[in-house]
């Protein structure tokens, strides 16, 4: 493997079969470049790209998103999942707006709410045509595959092993090429099930290739089975709205609106009580599932008169809104799919 440069096969690879076109890849906006690194974190290009434009037009430099609030931004992200990549983005792009200027070390920019190593060398690369290295999944892939690593990398003995093989191998001319390009390799040719060694520049050097071991590497400890949660829902409606709450800016959907959901069936019977609520239609239910559970929604749908709605509101919290309404102030992606069934049912 001497004479072979692993950086200057997959520049070459990248000149002609890259990703070219993105709408972030742009030359000096470290801002756009950011927030496309915190949106692609746990998610994949095509679903940031249906995201990227609309944030990045309601939210065109970094000053304008630092200077929003909250409620501002959290439609804007709804249905992106992670919301504290979103809140952590947001205080971000506050302090950097107030400084009135971009980081321009790696170690100013970890220092920025969540932004790690990897995020950190990817905006330091792509964002500020600067010396980077990152290593997010893409990356780790490809070079547990092309060095046949069989070792755990969630240990940190073996994540600094990684670290020292992607800082060695980076190069320092067209080092924001190479990032990108060790990104769209692992994304469209050494993925994580059937690779497509034949299209890979790397394949006769890969030594997993070479010991038939591409989809086995990397390691994967195996996936423990996922909890599943019931609750119950509160649809409370008048005519066309619905009663919503803002969820707690910490913890699960932070900031977003959801309709009251209440985990414990005594509480449920409790407050059904409290406030006279009679269901005189179906139960309507969803499942949605999270990295770390799955929740089975029941929703109980009760039609109140006009001249409750102040009286429950006092009780419960929360505001009356459409729907549509809820929507556009950022909702889950779970209670999209609520309303859609709920508005099927009813239909």
């Amino acid at each position: 493997m001497s004479d072979f440069s692993f950086s200057d096969a997959l520049l070459t690879w990248f000149d002609q079969h890259g990703r070219h076109d993105l709408p972030w890849q742009v030359a000096d906006d470290p801002y756009k470049v950011w927030v496309s690194e915190i949106m692609l974190q746990q998610t994949q290009v095509k679903t940031v790209l249906q995201y990227f434009d609309r944030f990045i037009q309601r939210f065109p430099t970094v000053n304008d998103l630092g200077q929003a609030s909250w409620d501002d931004v959290a439609p804007y992200w709804a249905g992106l999942g992670y919301y504290a990549r979103a809140r952590n983005l947001h205080k971000a792009a506050t302090i950097v707006s107030q400084k009135g200027t971009f980081p321009k070390t790696l170690e100013q920019w970890i220092e920025l709410p969540g932004i790690g190593p990897s995020t950190g060398g990817a905006l330091m690369s792509l964002g500020l045509r600067q010396y980077g290295v990152i290593m997010d999944g893409n990356v780790k892939r490809v070079l547990s595959r092309f060095f046949a690593i069989d070792d755990d990398l969630s240990k940190p003995i073996h994540e600094k092993k990684m670290w020292a093989l992607a800082d060695q191998l980076c190069p320092t001319e067209r080092n924001h090429d190479y990032t990108q390009a060790i990104m769209d390799l692992g994304a469209t040719i050494c993925t994580p099930k059937k690779p497509l060694c034949l299209y890979c520049p790397m394949q006769q050097h890969c030594l997993a290739h070479q010991q038939g071991l591409e989809t086995e590497l990397p390691f994967k400890k195996p996936k423990k089975a996922v909890p599943v949660k019931s609750a119950k829902v509160l649809l409370i409606k008048n005519n066309q709205d619905w009663l919503w709450e803002q969820r707690p800016n910490t913890g699960l959907w932070g900031g977003l609106w959801s309709l009251i959901i209440v985990e414990n069936e005594h509480d449920f019977t409790q407050i059904c009580q409290n406030l006279k609520l009679i269901s005189k239609q179906k139960t309507v239910q969803i499942s949605h599932s999270f990295t770390h559970f799955t929740w089975l929604l029941e929703a109980h749908i009760f039609e109140v008169e006009h001249d409750q709605q102040e009286f429950i509101q006092t009780e419960l919290g929360g505001e009356w809104l459409s729907p549509q309404k809820a929507t556009q102030m950022g909702i889950p992606t779970a209670m999209k799919k609520l309303i859609e069934v709920v508005e099927s049912a009813l239909a």
